[in-house]
């Protein structure tokens, strides 16, 4: 791997369909449960916690064992119930598949062609694993990556519903590092068989999201 390819997928102009997502933010919003930048920040600490103990588990199996795509792809789709909570994990990793073929068709469309040929659902967590692990990209790196958009991807959601600004956003990005290291730490190792839900409001908010009267995302 060379690092411009982590750079290249770490940048937000990957188009891996995030901008459609709002990982609860918005639901949250209107049900009164985050208000300012106080409030953010608890909100993108949840969805980081959440990440880590329901996602980077699928991650780090499937960076471990891309052969075990399948068998992982289908447990991470009975880990996620909640249909708009699955149906967003389905678009954003079938779209992040796209964009990491895109930039290394030789490595990614072996695993597109499985996907497709065993009718998986697709989710974000193991394709982002098995794909980084065929681009080359460490481990470590892998998971850090993923709480990194999600974070990113949360607080640009918050900048297009005008909780904060765009120069607000990146100090709560900064702050959430600390965080996301503790995360990492507390997570490594844990088995796909262990993944469970840690923000169970934040839950409770994304599924939601299609009863919104009026709503700017999809989830």
């Amino acid at each position: 791997m060379t690092p411009w390819i982590l750079l290249q997928l770490a940048d937000s102009a990957l188009p891996t369909g995030g901008f459609a997502h709002s990982g609860g933010l918005e639901a949250a919003l209107q049900l009164g449960r985050c208000a300012g930048a106080d409030g953010l920040e608890r909100f993108v600490a949840e969805a980081l916690w959440s990440a880590g103990a329901a996602a980077l588990p699928f991650v780090e199996a499937a960076h471990a064992a891309p052969e075990r795509l399948e068998a992982l792809d289908r447990r991470a789709d009975a880990a996620l119930p909640e249909a708009i909570a699955n149906r967003a994990s389905r678009a954003q990793g079938r779209a992040f598949l796209r964009a990491a073929a895109a930039i290394a068709p030789d490595a990614i469309a072996p695993l597109a062609t499985r996907v497709e040929a065993a009718r998986l659902p697709g989710h974000l967590a193991p394709l982002f694993g098995a794909a980084l692990s065929r681009l080359g990209v460490p481990a470590a790196d892998a998971r850090r990556l993923f709480l990194y958009q999600t974070a990113r991807g949360t607080l640009s959601a918050a900048v297009r519903l005008g909780v904060v600004g765009p120069f607000e956003a990146q100090r709560l990005l900064a702050r959430a590092a600390a965080g996301c290291d503790e995360i990492l730490a507390a997570t490594a190792g844990r088995p796909p068989e262990d993944a469970a839900s840690a923000a169970p409001l934040l839950d409770l908010a994304q599924a939601h999201q299609d009863r919104l009267y009026s709503r700017l995302f999809r989830s």
